[in-house]
């Protein structure tokens, strides 16, 4: 009996003992589990994008704060690992370590080319592996551009169009127009991709221009931009240009170089013609619809000399300009004045007379000369003189004329109701006994 008394209670106390040494696992185990949990949420494990030119240098990084010493390692987007710690499995010299500590893996690609693009993973190895994602993107710089026209020369109101063509970009490139340092619109545009890599795209642009004379000797600019160009120099390299070659008809202008001042009877006339074009204009002296004088001077192709001048001169001189495009000319009008008169010295000697020239201005000349007595203009104010008189006289004829009054008596008063003249003398009024008391008016 006693020993059964003592045997139960062992029982109990090691049945105890077990439930809590189960206890006691399982909330080591459910502790070690949370601390882990803890911890890697602690880690923070980040890493960076990354941009890179076409056979540059691409730096990827992984970095944890707060590292346990748990071991970090890269991989490729294949999923290869590229260095775990500071060891390279993969055997791709490109690849170089540039530091490692145990906050992080830091590791440089050399010599990038469009089979490196893609996601690299950054992995913690802890229980589960912690992992962030490095994308690495390539960009590849547009080729030297052509740029074409479909017309070499032109005429001026033509239209021309360029094309400007550039390949293997990517992303694709942008192009811009330039008409010397104006910008210019394109007229259309176009994007495809490379047939020899789907990744590269090739672009073309157009632009339509409407020429003028001032476009002529101008560059047409067809400019490449893109992303992965930078200095200065290298845009200059991404960019083509054209000439234009505009032709026009001619501009022509006379100018008088002598007489300085009225064209007058026994002066030389110097008229100059100057005109431009392209190609370089002829150019033609003649009179219209008259003969040249014989006594005209042809120095070079662009001078006309008179020598002098009398009426018979005046008329229309023209100098004609023609080249390929067209043909152009101006007109001088000639006009010979009297010679100017002189007035004699007074023959007194007590009085001394001086005279001094009235400064008129040559509307055709642009220049004052003096103005002395010119007949035609005498005659003209005397005309006008006598003109008006005439309009003078007229005028008061026609009103002395409309006011001149009638003169009325009574001794034809009755004769409206008279048969005949007797009867009317005598129904008149006071007949022949009143004329004492006949009465005039005037009105």
């Amino acid at each position: 009996m006693f020993n059964m008394a003592f045997a139960m209670p062992s029982a109990a106390a090691a049945s105890i003992t077990h439930h809590l040494l189960t206890l006691a696992v399982w909330a080591l185990l459910i502790g070690k589990g949370a601390a882990q949990e803890i911890e890697a949420d602690a880690q923070n494990l980040v890493t960076d994008n990354v941009v890179v030119v076409e056979g540059e240098v691409a730096t990827i990084s992984c970095r944890v704060k707060n590292n346990d010493d748990s071991v970090i390692q890269l991989l490729n987007p294949s999923r290869q690992t590229i260095y775990f710690r500071e060891v390279r499995p993969l055997k791709d010299n490109r690849f170089q370590l540039v530091n490692f500590s145990s906050s992080e893996l830091r590791v440089s690609l050399s010599n990038v080319s469009l089979v490196d693009e893609g996601k690299y993973v950054c992995q913690l190895y802890t229980d589960p592996p912690q992992e962030a994602f490095a994308t690495v993107t390539v960009l590849v710089p547009p080729e030297t551009p052509t740029i074409d026209a479909n017309k070499d020369v032109l005429n001026e109101g033509e239209d021309v169009e360029f094309t400007c063509s550039t390949t293997g970009s990517k992303p694709a490139a942008e192009i811009k127009w330039l008409k010397g340092d104006e910008e210019m619109q394109e007229s259309a545009g176009n994007v495809e991709e490379d047939p020899r890599e789907e990744k590269l795209f090739n672009v073309t642009s157009r632009l339509v221009l409407k020429v003028s004379r001032l476009d002529d000797g101008l560059p047409v600019t067809c400019q490449v931009e893109h992303p992965a160009v930078k200095d200065l120099q290298t845009m200059k390299d991404l960019q083509a240009q054209r000439y234009l070659d505009v032709q026009y008809k001619p501009q022509v202008q006379i100018t008088m170089s002598q007489p300085q001042g009225l064209t007058r009877e026994g002066d030389t006339l110097e008229l100059i013609c100057t005109a431009s074009g392209k190609p370089q204009p002829n150019l033609m002296w003649k009179r219209v619809d008259e003969e040249m004088p014989d006594r005209a001077i042809f120095t070079e192709p662009r001078t006309l000399i008179l020598e002098s001048l009398n009426k018979t001169d005046n008329g229309t001189y023209r100098c004609s300009a023609f080249n390929d495009v067209g043909e152009s000319f101006e007109d001088y009008v000639l006009h010979v004045y009297d010679a100017p008169t002189t007035t004699p010295p007074p023959t007194t000697t007590t009085t001394t007379t001086t005279t001094i020239p009235t400064i008129s201005e040559d509307s055709r000349a642009g220049t004052e000369v003096p103005r002395s007595v010119d007949h035609a203009v005498i005659g003209g104010v005397v005309a006008v003189v006598v003109f008006a008189i005439l309009c003078l006289l007229i005028v008061l004829g026609r009103y002395f004329a409309r006011h001149k009054g009638t003169y009325f008596t009574h001794e034809a008063k009755g004769a409206d109701d008279a048969a005949d003249a007797d009867t009317a003398i005598i129904n008149a009024e006071g007949g022949q006994n009143s004329t004492d008391e006949k009465k005039e008016y005037f009105i």
